[in-house]
């Protein structure tokens, strides 16, 4: 059974941080894209940090460059997001997409990942508060 199991979400203050985990099972974590995305109520979804297959190559929009980062353990078939400098227009729920990738090294760049309606397997979400 392929499972994406987000969790870390929480309640923090504005400027602080949470670490979101995103858990791999049931498919091979290597050949697969990884993406971070949410999505606020009356909001559209967006992308929010991507990393290719491997971990080589992430991607972040500017409004997340410098807090977001997004890494990624094969070992542990686990995707992190480290936020800081939380602020209340990053409330949320979030949710990892795995995404296969059939390339050699890989295909999708994460900025196409993040760009991307269609992906392969979608987690449930994890919410994010962040109180001013």
């Amino acid at each position: 059974e392929v499972q994406l199991q987000a969790s870390g979400g929480g309640l923090v203050q504005a400027g602080g941080s949470l670490r979101l985990s995103c858990a791999a099972s049931g498919f091979t974590f290597d050949d697969y894209a990884i993406g971070w995305f949410r999505q606020a109520p009356g909001k559209e979804r967006e992308g929010v940090s991507c990393i290719s297959k491997g971990g080589g190559s992430t991607y972040y929009p500017n409004s997340m460059k410098g807090r977001f980062t997004i890494s990624s353990d094969n070992a542990k078939n686990t995707v992190y997001l480290q936020m800081n400098s939380l602020k209340p227009e990053d409330t949320a729920v979030y949710y990892c997409a795995a995404l296969l990738d059939r390339g050699g090294s890989y295909y999708y760049t994460p900025v196409t990942v993040c760009g991307r309606d269609g992906m392969d397997y979608w987690g449930k979400g994890t919410l994010v508060t962040v109180s001013s």
